[in-house]
């Protein structure tokens, strides 16, 4: 049997225009850009309190907007490409944390 590891995101951070800091349960932090993301179901985004009201679902483990808007973790951790390549964020930095002990 396989194990397999669900990689999910742990903290969100509001750290500029429709920019998120992503920290995802690997370590890994990423810093998306959201302003292509404002289209179809993803129209609320454009609103400044919507997009200020992110919060991270514990049960799905990513990113949640009111509403009902969430984004795949697997998308945003960047394991797997979304269903529409137009309404994907655009990673603006990535890098990993480094943990203390």
């Amino acid at each position: 049997m396989v194990s397999v590891s669900l990689v999910r995101v742990r903290e969100v951070v509001i750290i500029g225009t429709r920019v998120l800091r992503v920290v995802f349960s690997d370590g890994l932090a990423r810093e998306l850009d959201f302003a292509s993301c404002q289209e179809g179901v993803f129209a609320a985004l454009s609103d400044d309190a919507v997009f200020g009201a992110v919060v991270v679902d514990p049960v799905a483990g990513t990113v949640s907007f009111p509403g009902g808007i969430d984004f795949d973790p697997d998308v945003l951790h960047g394991d797997a490409p979304a269903a529409s390549p137009e309404q994907q964020p655009v990673v603006v930095r990535q890098y990993r944390l480094e943990h203390t002990t």
